[in-house]
């Protein structure tokens, strides 16, 4: 958690850094510069689904800085081979920060706290076999991506992963791929 919170502290230094630095602004809030966006995702396949749901919010503070936090939810159900069926649900909290080397390509890193729920059932019986600890789960998304700017806003693409690896993170041993929209980018 000391981690978790180290980045929460860095990423407020980082933006307040951003707004003091920005040139010819008397300092004071622009709402021309925030965005909306996030994700929104759908899998629906033999035995498995996921629904995820993911607004942000975000501020451009220059042109090669933005930020912002979001919430999130994601609901997986699962049945393995043995008729056992899993589900898992994470709702938490994100912060993510964005550099722009050029234009409309970005690095962006993403501290996460999520807290997660969830059982095992015999899928024959509907007995409950196994209960997953509801607890809290940090994860740091790290990668980068792209804005492609269309109409009010920009279309948005990115590949992150989760360098923590908690084993109970939603992001456990895979890439996050990310495709969304911004608007008033």
């Amino acid at each position: 958690m000391n981690k978790l919170r180290f980045l929460v502290i860095l990423t407020m230094v980082f933006m307040q850094t951003a707004i003091a630095q920005q040139p010819g602004s008397p300092g004071g809030f622009d709402k021309s510069k925030l965005f909306f966006g996030g994700n929104f995702g759908l899998n629906f396949s033999n035995g498995y689904s996921l629904i995820n749901v993911s607004p942000q919010v975000g501020y451009r503070f220059t042109d090669q800085v933005a930020a912002g936090f979001g919430l999130n939810y994601i609901h997986y159900n699962y049945t393995d081979y043995n008729n056992f069926k899993y589900t898992q649900n994470y709702a938490g909290l994100n912060i993510f920060g964005r550099f722009y080397p050029i234009q409309y390509a970005f690095i962006q890193a993403q501290p996460e706290l999520n807290y997660i729920w969830g059982k095992v059932r015999d899928n024959g019986s509907n007995a409950v076999l196994y209960k997953i600890p509801s607890k809290f789960v940090p994860s740091l998304l790290l990668g980068g991506g792209a804005a492609i700017p269309a109409g009010r806003g920009a279309f948005t693409i990115s590949i992150l992963y989760d360098v923590i690896q908690d084993q109970w993170s939603p992001y456990y041993h895979q890439a996050v791929y990310a495709f969304g929209y911004n608007m008033g980018f």
